[in-house]
């Protein structure tokens, strides 16, 4: 089938101030690469932006490059920027997008509300818009499709492994990020499990940004308030390292039932260790591959599905002692 004619694009989206403590990165980061396009002319089939939420969570760093690789695959040039957090970075990525006029964009939204506006300015310039990992909650934004992990059933495993953890009986906290859809559906299925255990009570709730320096403050301001805290839910693996580093140096280490999301390498050791109870695991080269498989696919004239959800899984240490990878 013939591939759709290059779009003019435009623009507006969200950036930002980077995750887990590490010093800012330039605001264009062009990670692209160029294969022939199918006739032989040498050229590129097409040009795909990315803007994702941060490239300092390793989880976004896996991302991005399974995307790049994916792209070349098809032919694509995929250029890889982030928001680090800022949304009017994000939105000055998704202008330049539209300038370049890529033939789509790939968002994962700094923050899933605000995003909007640059959505519907893609869709003003009949640009597609594709999200991965994170999705839009404006729904007046067209959005071709949807990629991620089954966030909300991963939040209903973090609450299984913590009832399992405190035994059904025990204070919880969580650390959260309420700008970032994926992170609410993460809090509500948590939560859903946890109301059907009444021993299990939910004693605070703050925003800690995904990043770790923030959450091992809030943390702290946790551990002051709650003493006798019993769990914690960390609403990525970022949050839940820096809420590891605020308990041990409370001397509460081992104390405090610790549950991560994500499966980063760092925090699978932290399971090993002892440091975190179970963490859940997503895959985010499966998210990055199989968004610019959509993307492909809709660019050759194929239906693709609103939404495409990959399920979440339970890493306990169990899982961690047969896990070649670690230490």
């Amino acid at each position: 089938m013939k591939r759709r004619s290059l779009a003019p694009l435009v623009a507006a989206a969200l950036i930002g101030a980077l995750l887990a403590g590490c010093s800012p990165r330039p605001a264009s980061n062009d990670t692209g690469g160029e294969t022939p396009a199918a006739g032989g002319s040498g050229q590129p089939a097409g040009t795909i932006g990315v803007s994702l939420l941060t490239m300092a969570n390793p989880f976004f760093k896996v991302m991005g490059d399974s995307m790049v690789d994916a792209g070349k695959a098809n032919g694509y040039r995929v250029i890889v920027q982030a928001g680090e957090m800022d949304p009017a970075r994000q939105k000055d990525q998704v202008n330049d997008f539209i300038v370049k006029k890529v033939n789509a964009i790939v968002l994962s939204p700094v923050d899933s509300r605000s995003i909007g506006t640059a959505i519907r300015a893609a869709n003003d310039a009949n640009v597609p818009v594709f999200t991965a990992d994170i999705a839009s909650l404006d729904p007046s934004a067209r959005v071709v499709s949807h990629v991620a992990t089954d966030n909300y059933g991963g939040g209903k495993l973090a609450g299984q492994a913590m009832v399992e953890a405190l035994n059904g009986k025990g204070k919880v906290a969580i650390i959260t990020h309420p700008e970032v859809e994926s992170v609410i559906q993460r809090a509500k299925g948590f939560k859903e499990v946890l109301s059907q255990s009444p021993g299990v009570r939910i004693v605070a709730e703050l925003p800690g940004k995904g990043q770790r320096d923030t959450s091992f403050k809030v943390a702290q301001d946790i551990l002051q308030s709650h003493p006798d805290l019993d769990g914690l839910f960390a609403i990525n693996d970022p949050s839940a390292l820096g809420a590891v580093a605020a308990i041990e140096q409370a001397g509460k280490a081992g104390k405090i039932k610790v549950i991560g999301f994500d499966g980063m390498p760092e925090a699978r050791q932290a399971v090993k260790d002892g440091k975190i109870y179970a963490d859940i695991v997503q895959h985010p080269d499966a998210i990055g591959k199989i968004t610019m498989e959509t993307v492909n696919k809709y660019m050759a004239g194929e239906k693709v599905p609103a939404q495409k959800l990959i399920p979440a899984s339970t890493y306990t240490r169990a899982d961690a002692d047969k896990d070649p990878s670690l230490k």
